[in-house]
């Protein structure tokens, strides 16, 4: 016997239904506090990136200053700064003749901000055995405020 075609045989058809605008509303409203969560939590990690790459950049040109010393006898002067360990231009014929660099692959002029390094000879304090600081002035640019990173006295190197 052949299938009926009458509707009372017929199978209901599976109706499709989308999102009511309500739902989409609550979907949103979530990613997106899930979205602010995530961003209120990596936002200072921004900060603790250029943090770490400052005190790296310090370590090589402690390292680079150790070198300097070793083969000049001596440690930069307060007016040659720390320039002198990728170009020897400023030194004496004397001790450029010395001179063994470049004591750094790359010049690091400026720290993570565009700032100009601080170096400090005959530096004092907990840590400066070697007779120098390094010191960022950190991303406001001021020296002496807490966000300063110096070599000898770590974060907030500032007095």
């Amino acid at each position: 016997m052949p299938p009926t075609t009458s509707p009372r045989f017929r199978r209901p058809r599976a109706t499709r239904r989308g999102f009511t605008i309500l739902e989409l509303l609550i979907v949103i409203g979530i990613l997106l506090a899930l979205g602010g969560i995530v961003l209120y939590n990596l936002s200072g990690q921004a900060d603790k990136a250029y943090e770490g790459t400052q005190t790296v950049q310090m370590q090589a040109i402690k390292k680079a200053l150790l070198m300097f010393k070793n083969d000049v006898k001596r440690l930069p002067t307060q007016e040659e700064g720390i320039a002198v360990l990728w170009d020897k231009s400023g030194l004496s014929e004397e001790v450029a003749s010395r001179w063994s660099g470049p004591y750094l692959e790359q010049a690091i002029p400026k720290d993570m901000w565009g700032h100009e390094w601080i170096y400090v000879v005959n530096a004092e304090g907990e840590g400066s055995a070697f007779g120098f600081d390094i010191v960022s002035v950190g991303p406001d640019g001021q020296e002496g405020t807490a966000d300063d990173i110096s070599l000898v006295k770590g974060k907030g190197g500032g007095e």
